[in-house]
């Protein structure tokens, strides 16, 4: 796992020669968590891969009730966005505050992993657990403006 966290590219040998040992890219940690939400979490775009291709799921969801999807999310890294999603990453799946992927992008500001999400299929009318839509949820009023011109200029609406 702490492979998983160091920088992209430096954690790529000793992943390598754990996997090749007969590590299980599945353990999870007592919170839940894989070495791929640490991949995600960090923006480890070939750590990813490399776990994905060795038998990472990207559907587990920690205690929290995320998965490495919003991870990736939250920190706006749009690469690992689209792996996680072409690896069949639930969109729509909330976490324990009824979060999904959509509203930690937008709450962090991160624009472009808004586009990926809405082009995805995130439903924009879903509502945390203090009742938010997700475009509610952005930082300010410039996050917001730029995210409602990006999805209309796609044909979202929002």
């Amino acid at each position: 796992m702490i492979a998983s966290s160091l920088r992209n590219g430096d954690g790529d040998a000793p992943l390598a020669l754990l996997l090749a040992k007969g590590a299980d890219p599945t353990l999870v940690t007592t919170g839940g968590q894989t070495a791929l939400h640490f991949a995600a979490s960090k923006g480890n775009l070939s750590t990813a891969r490399t776990l994905l291709t060795n038998g990472a799921s990207a559907r587990t969801k920690d205690k929290r009730g995320q998965l490495p999807l919003h991870r990736a999310a939250a920190v706006g890294n749009v690469p690992i966005l689209k792996l996680l999603l072409e690896n069949r990453s639930p969109v729509n799946a909330t976490d324990v505050d009824g979060c999904t992927a959509l509203h930690h992008a937008v709450a962090e500001g991160h624009g472009d992993a808004v586009l990926v999400l809405l082009k995805a299929g995130a439903e924009t009318d879903k509502r945390d657990n203090g009742g938010k839509l997700a475009i509610e949820l952005a930082p300010d009023a410039k996050v917001r403006s730029y995210i409602l011109r990006a999805a209309e200029e796609e044909g979202i609406q929002l």
